[in-house]
């Protein structure tokens, strides 16, 4: 963050603003394009953690590391040299060893096969360690399914984003074809509910809401009209 922003960010020498904001939500919530856009609003920097298991996904599908194999999956989670780059609101984008495979985390590939890897509790505690590494060096807006559980659970504001599953599923086929990817809606639907399934069923940190947590219904309302809310709990400090 910049001087003239940390200094914006600072009243009576105590944080104006929440230092840290946890996003999470269910599969294509909108928890990335809201937690992004709160990152630019507040000059800090964006972590999608989502990305980070996606690149893990990626990396065992490339090398023909097994998806059902958890101690494979682990020791691949712990040896890859996984860099984020984060730039105050801007897209993440992801090194694996060197090169940057970015756009490649949205296959269809990743997508049927990140919520088995994400399950692994190894692979979870490797990218857990990094995520609040990344966390502790800057003010940050991160989200996830498990920020505010999990990765960071003494995060200054937490919100939990939801919608019904016809209107994610909606959405996650707009982006898809926004990304030149030829999909059916029907795919993507059974998609989401099997995501659904896997995320709140997992043994390791569950799909929930935290406690705290500020929860938003986006059903019926635009992307404006959620950032308003949004803003209106980061003014208020919750």
């Amino acid at each position: 963050m910049g001087d003239t922003a940390a200094a914006e960010a600072m009243a009576g020498g105590r944080p104006r603003f929440p230092r840290s904001v946890a996003v999470d939500g269910s599969a294509a919530s909108g928890k990335s394009t809201i937690g992004r856009r709160l990152a630019e609003r507040l000059s800090y920097a964006f972590l999608d953690t989502g990305v980070m298991y996606r690149a893990v996904t990626l990396a065992a599908i490339e090398r023909n590391v097994g998806i059902e194999d958890a101690d494979a999956l682990a020791e691949l989670a712990q040896s890859l040299q996984i860099e984020v780059s984060l730039d105050g609101g801007a897209a993440t984008r992801i090194n694996v060893d060197g090169e940057d495979v970015t756009s490649r985390l949205r296959t269809q590939p990743v997508e049927d096969a990140v919520s088995i890897v994400s399950r692994v509790q190894a692979v979870r505690e490797a990218l857990v360690a990094r995520q609040r590494e990344i966390a502790a060096q800057q003010p940050i807006v991160m989200a996830g399914r498990d920020i505010g559980t999990v990765v960071l659970p003494d995060a200054d504001l937490k919100i939990y984003l939801d919608a019904s599953i016809e209107e994610r599923a909606r959405r996650r086929y707009a982006d898809f074809l926004d990304s030149g990817h030829e999909v059916s809606q029907d795919i993507v639907l059974e998609d989401i509910r099997r995501r659904d399934q896997i995320d709140s069923e997992r043994e390791v940190s569950p799909l929930r809401p935290a406690s705290d947590a500020a929860i938003i219904e986006t059903d019926g309302l635009d992307l404006e009209q959620v950032m308003e809310r949004v803003m209106d709990l980061v003014g208020e400090g919750k």
